[in-house]
């Protein structure tokens, strides 16, 4: 892709979301780790139904390891990996507490010597909670690096370092958020929705979807309600 397309492309991400945000819920820089360190192989949404309730009764450091594993594990057990996950949060916490006063660090290198946490996770947070010029690479992104043209690669890796380099520096704070809503809304993994794709045209996707292979929004199935309807008032005349 070249540097003029690549200007364009972020130019309508930028006038199509001039302020795009994360999908997890979180309150502090320590909720938000923790929330990233929980979203992985999750959705957004399964994360905050079950953060929602944790960070309720407990969202400190202090307060999670008083809590305990246990407990943590039965807030979040709709998580997948929930156990690990549970034990990492724990360990983190108590490492946030001995080494870094309680606080989240705003280094790489000490983010990523914390339990659960990698490279990926460590860019999120230096993102959002920090505004540093970070490239965290989920499966949307590599994808669409891929599709795009944008940043071909074969690992996650090897697609951030080229992102970094390519991505026009007035862009690159929001340039995470852009790509993976963008992926997770429109350039859908199976059936991407390229009639609907605002950046089509800058797009070398060989498979694009038209009007009528793109994937249609799911009726409403009234017949279905009806029918429960109908059912529960024979119930009640029955009874």
């Amino acid at each position: 892709m070249k540097p003029a397309i690549r200007e364009e492309l972020f130019r309508r991400f930028q006038e199509k979301s001039p302020n795009p945000q994360t999908e997890l819920e979180y309150s502090s820089t320590y909720t938000l780790l923790v929330a990233v360190v929980l979203s992985a192989q999750a959705t957004d949404i399964g994360v905050n139904k079950a953060t929602g309730p944790l960070f309720a009764v407990a969202d400190t450091p202090e307060k999670i390891v008083a809590l305990g594993e246990a407990k943590v594990r039965d807030y979040i057990k709709t998580i997948g990996l929930y156990r690990n996950k549970a034990k990492n949060v724990i360990a983190l916490s108590q490492q946030l507490i001995s080494q870094h006063g309680g606080e989240v660090p705003r280094d790489r290198e000490a983010l990523e010597a914390l339990p659960g946490v990698g490279r990926k996770t460590a860019n999120v947070v230096l993102n959002v909670a920090f505004g540093e010029d970070t490239m965290a690479v989920d499966t949307h992104i590599f994808r669409l690096s891929n599709r795009l043209g944008l940043a071909p690669g074969k690992t996650p890796l090897e697609v951030e370092l080229k992102l970094l380099k390519r991505i026009p520096k007035p862009y690159m704070q929001h340039a995470h958020h852009w790509l993976i809503l963008h992926g997770r809304y429109i350039c859908k993994a199976r059936k991407p929705d390229c009639p609907s794709c605002y950046v089509a045209d800058l797009c070398s996707f060989k498979g694009k979807t038209t009007a009528e292979t793109a994937p249609k929004p799911k009726a409403k199935t009234k017949t279905k309600t009806k029918m429960k309807t109908g059912a529960k008032a024979k119930s009640k005349a029955g009874s």
